[in-house]
């Protein structure tokens, strides 16, 4: 298998989708002659035309109004939007459109669209483009909610995404674009939906996604070091949410820790917590710790921002409490 980065494995996931379906398109701000904010389009213009390549206005309401409205009309459009940050302005068209009309119409229309959405911390954009909403987005039923933290990952679950007749968003972590991983050649698809064990162990169970399963993984490896075994276990998808490798590996450790980029009030790990609590209670062997991000908005200072972020000594640290 090729190892390649993240960027190129969505990349080449795009391209093999669209021909493959001549009803894929992709539309956003400078997704066209630009080649998309992170290059992941790059070529794809002069490739397949402005008739399946889209330049947009700067609008993120029209981006998710114009791609909802194609995909009730049959067509299965990819809309990039810059970052996760200005997903904001295009709530409305993803919660109260795409994740409802097939409920809403007893399943006679749908809504086939993937969103695709760079976000997270830790590359000096300042506290408004910085956000990592994760769990606001992954709040609303009809909506699924995908974030890969490898390149195979990254290119079944995209290729997964748009296959689906659901509406998808797709987080990228703009951190991750120069990760570099195993990806088999030729055609494959990562079922939404389904967590994966990514490093097995047996003294403590350590559970993220994105950047978090990435710091997981780094802690895993130093706290090896000391004698300590962690599985890590990656949710790849946020709704719906499987929990069924999470609660099995806690029935064998337990011990957990979950890291997550965004923050820790209301967060993802919450959500993790609270359902480890309720469907595995009795392996509770002591509290079940949350390692996030500060409750500040992210500073521009690059000391400042790597500081209230996620690491693996953080991880590392909870371990060690529970242990």
């Amino acid at each position: 298998m090729a190892q390649i980065t993240m960027r190129q494995a969505i990349s080449d996931a795009l391209r093999e989708e669209m021909k493959r379906d001549e009803n894929v398109f992709i539309m956003g701000e400078e997704v066209g002659v630009w080649g998309g904010t992170y290059a992941v389009t790059r070529g794809f213009y002069d490739e397949f035309g402005p008739r399946r390549v889209k330049d947009t206005p700067i609008s993120e309401m029209v981006i998710g109004g114009a791609a909802t409205g194609a995909a009730m009309n049959g067509l299965r459009p990819v809309a990039e939007f810059m970052t996760i940050n200005f997903a904001f302005l295009a709530l409305d068209a993803m919660v109260n459109h795409a994740a409802k009309v097939h409920y809403m119409f007893g399943g006679q229309m749908r809504a086939p669209v993937v969103f695709r959405a760079p976000g997270g911390g830790g590359r000096q954009l300042g506290a408004t483009h910085s956000h990592t909403p994760d769990v606001i987005f992954a709040h609303f039923p009809g909506l699924k909610v995908v974030s890969p933290a490898t390149p195979y990952d990254a290119k079944g679950l995209l290729k997964a995404a748009i296959r689906t007749d659901d509406p998808v968003l797709f987080i990228e972590h703009a951190t991750l674009y120069q990760q570099r991983g195993e990806v088999p050649e030729g055609d494959y698809v990562v079922p939404i939906g389904v967590s994966d064990v990514k490093r097995e162990g047996t003294d403590v169970t350590l559970v993220g996604y994105a950047q978090g399963l990435q710091v997981a993984l780094q802690a895993a490896e130093k706290l090896a070091r000391e004698g300590v075994s962690a599985e890590v276990v990656d949710l790849r998808t946020l709704r719906p949410l499987d929990m069924g490798p999470v609660v099995k590996s806690f029935q064998k450790t337990f011990k957990a820790v979950i890291v997550e980029e965004g923050y820790r009030s209301y967060g993802i790990g919450a959500e993790v917590a609270a359902r480890l609590q309720e469907e595995a209670f009795d392996y509770l062997d002591a509290p079940i710790k949350r390692v996030a991000q500060f409750e500040v908005p992210l500073p521009y200072s690059r000391d400042l921002e790597q500081a209230a972020l996620i690491n693996a000594d953080r991880v590392i640290a909870a371990v060690k409490e529970i242990l």
